[in-house]
């Protein structure tokens, strides 16, 4: 298996290169800024909802988030909303000139939609507050020598086109978002020189309409008791192939365009040939169900043979405006799974969840586990999966440019404060994985251009609540939202401007040593 040996089993080798697939260990001290081309950005990454706080007030109109959180608090771990978030809206300046002198050069950030158009069309009109927000943040951005990488799309769908036309499940939608785009290229686009369409619409459309845990919580009653409607066995494909047609729309516009995807690096749970053919599998149904489509102008085969009349069809014009509609790349990379075949699933429950036929697990059929977990349980750490999801991309999809856009670690908030700040974990983790990222540049060639740190601060992180810290500043979630710098704040900082002398204020100090032979790649 390729946790324990040089070599992944052949039926994978077919994708990526013998090369590409060695494991070489990394000394604590091996990866240096120097490292990586001087144009290549380092930044860190946010999302309006998660942030910004101000929901439903200066013009803007509630999004699906709200509705989700305020009538279903339940679903929600801590019973939580991003009504106040962690007052991005208010504190921004102070934030980006903490992100200036960690030493980034770029930040990655979304706009809310309905803080643009409050009832998601243009028709009723344009809120000046909202676009005057997002302009002052630009400009404060470049003040502070940071490069602007702006989402158009995360997930905050403007309820009033939920309640009109069930949102991403009518393709009217892309009408409503190409004049939303329309908008922010107009009022931004002279200042901004990377737009993102999308972010992880395979999240937006398993875990909202599959699994019915995310907003809008649509999903048969038979996966989850607590969906109030929905279709696990259509809805996940209807909503994927409409945000597909939104990218597409938008993709036509001027301006350096990209989406974001997110996906696990999928290792065989055994040497078999039919783990091996599922491993893949797993991958088409997370990463190819978007990359194909905008590569190929088409789905991936497994999936029009095992989802059949159920996966929606593109129209010749559809698949010609998809084909090739992007400039770069964004690659959302956080773990890795083993992937067993299942041989067949119950005719009488038909669900995305299960139409690839296969079984997530995070232990192999030699009962190896794929990487310690930390923080969340989906999130087991695995770095080299970054470099094998970057290798494999290169050699199936050929992009233009490769963004990380998101790779991060959290930790749980029931850990001691003391614990939470002096973070050697998120120091770990992000080292390793940088170091994985700068290997497949130098091996493997692929052409890597930025990385993002998620998150540049703790923030509201969807169904967990505030419950989990991803932050680089960890959050006093007290009436001021004080924020004070973790350990990795610094371990940046002197990874990106290693001979810098000016302390920052609240300066933490490592007190130990790291121990980097914890997790090795």
């Amino acid at each position: 298996m390729a946790t324990q040996s040089n070599i992944l089993p052949l039926g994978i080798l077919v994708l990526v290169s013998l090369l590409a697939l060695t494991k070489p260990a990394l000394a604590d001290d091996q990866v240096k800024r120097s490292d990586f081309p001087a144009d290549f950005y380092f930044g860190t990454a946010t999302s309006s909802y998660q942030v910004e706080g101000m929901a439903n007030k200066s013009g803007r109109g509630p999004n699906l988030w709200d509705t989700f959180t305020h009538d279903y608090p339940e679903r929600i771990r801590d019973g939580s909303n991003g009504d106040r978030a962690v007052d991005f809206y208010h504190q921004y300046k102070e934030d980006l000139k903490r992100m200036k002198d960690m030493g980034f050069t770029a930040f990655r950030f979304s706009i809310s939609w309905s803080r643009i158009l409050p009832f998601g069309d243009i028709r009723s009109g344009i809120n000046e507050d909202g676009v005057k927000f997002y302009s002052d943040l630009i400009d404060e951005a470049h003040n502070n020598g940071l490069e602007p990488f702006v989402t158009l799309f995360h997930w905050s769908t403007p309820q009033a086109l939920e309640d009109r036309y069930g949102g991403f499940l009518s393709r009217n939608i892309t009408v409503d978002f190409r004049n939303f785009v329309d908008v922010c290229f107009e009022r931004y686009g002279d200042r901004v020189r990377y737009w993102i369409t999308l972010n992880e619409p395979w999240a937006y459309s398993a875990w909202g309409y599959g699994r019915g845990v995310f907003a809008p919580g649509r999903c048969s009653s038979w996966v989850n008791r607590e969906c109030r409607g929905g279709d696990s066995a259509t809805e996940p494909y209807i909503v994927a192939h409409n945000l597909l047609l939104a990218h597409a729309e938008a993709a036509t516009q001027k301006g350096k365009i990209g989406i974001t995807l997110v996906s696990y690096w999928m290792e065989p749970y055994s040497n078999s040939s039919i783990d091996q053919d599922a491993a893949k599998r797993a991958l088409d149904f997370m990463f190819g169900w978007f990359m194909d489509p905008i590569t190929y102008g088409r789905y991936p085969r497994t999936m029009r043979d095992l989802v059949q009349s159920r996966l929606p069809y593109f129209s010749e014009t559809d698949s010609e405006m998809l084909k090739g509609s992007i400039d770069f790349l964004g690659l959302n990379y956080y773990s890795a799974r083993y992937v067993k075949n299942v041989d067949s699933v119950d005719p009488n429950h038909i669900s995305y969840t299960d139409d690839a036929r296969v079984n997530l697990t995070v232990v192999n059929s030699e009962g190896q586990s794929i990487g310690p977990v930390a923080g969340i349980d989906w999130l087991r750490v695995v770095p080299y999966g970054i470099r094998f999801l970057l290798n494999y991309t290169k050699d199936t999809y050929r992009p233009p440019e490769i963004y990380i856009t998101e790779n991060g670690v959290c930790q749980d908030d029931t850990f001691i404060t003391i614990d939470l700040i002096h973070d050697r974990v998120r120091i770990d983790y992000y080292k390793l994985h940088i170091g994985n990222v700068s290997i497949a540049m130098k091996n493997y060639s692929v052409p890597v251009k930025g990385y993002f740190a998620w998150s540049f601060m703790d923030n509201f992180e969807w169904s967990s609540g505030y419950t989990k810290r991803f932050g680089l500043y960890y959050v006093h979630y007290n009436e001021s939202l004080t924020r004070q710098p973790k350990d990795s704040v610094f371990w940046f900082r002197q990874f990106l401007v290693p001979n810098i002398n000016k302390p920052l204020k609240d300066e933490n100090k490592i007190k130990q040593p790291l121990d980097f032979k914890k997790w090795t790649i």
